[in-house]
């Protein structure tokens, strides 16, 4: 028999043990989730509580630029990409603390787009999150992990967590700025998600600029 097909047998046997041990990321399809890939964070009601994620500034200052949710349900926003989890697997585990990267071309502040924890201007909510530079290793990369989690409310739905370096988890969910902006924040109402894959003709040219 080919060889080729033992080859192909033991890792789809490897694949099944790996994937059933530590759980990955779905997309909304069913389909396991790759670091390297882009994809769309959505709602997991489509309707009424908005469309994907995009980015803008947060008063009157210009950079950073902040995580925004967009108000229509037909605006998909920026994709986002994964990575720096721990475990040696090429999917996007569920429950590991990992990096999110909005992915766009440029921006206005010329520096990455990762997810990062800020202080918030509003009483009630201790932080938004932001847009900032990659983390590397130190006291700052403990503000830049995130966890996705499995919701049981809907059909592969997710929720995002910030986990800070002291092993505990917040909520992300979606609260108001002063100007009613939608934005993402952590310590608030879990936001269930769903994640849909982007294709490289939607990503590979995205460029943005705030004014």
């Amino acid at each position: 028999m080919n060889p080729m097909f033992y080859f192909l047998l033991a890792l789809t046997a490897v694949l099944a043990a790996t994937t059933n041990a530590m759980p990955a990321v779905l997309d909304v399809n069913g389909d396991v989730m790759f670091g390297g890939s882009s994809y769309y964070v959505l709602p997991a009601i489509w309707g009424p509580t908005g469309g994907g994620l995009n980015l803008s500034s947060l008063g009157d200052t210009q950079c950073p630029l902040y995580i925004q949710k967009e108000e229509s349900e037909v605006e998909r926003g920026i994709p986002v990409k994964f990575s720096n989890w721990m475990p040696k697997v090429w999917f996007v585990p569920e429950s590991q603390n990992l990096n999110i990267e909005m992915d766009v071309a440029a921006t206005i502040c010329v520096q990455s787009t990762y997810w990062w924890v800020a202080p918030s201007n509003l009483p009630i909510m201790t932080f938004w999150i932001a847009a900032g530079p990659k983390p590397e290793h130190g006291e700052d990369s403990s503000r830049s992990f995130f966890q996705i989690k499995k919701t049981d409310e809907f059909h592969r739905g997710y929720k995002i967590t910030f986990c800070s370096g002291d092993g505990g988890c917040d909520d992300v969910g979606i609260a108001r700025d002063a100007n009613g902006v939608a934005r993402l924040a952590v310590g608030s109402e879990p936001f269930p998600f769903v994640f849909m894959k982007a294709s490289e003709a939607e990503t590979s040219p995205k460029t943005m600029s705030i004014i």
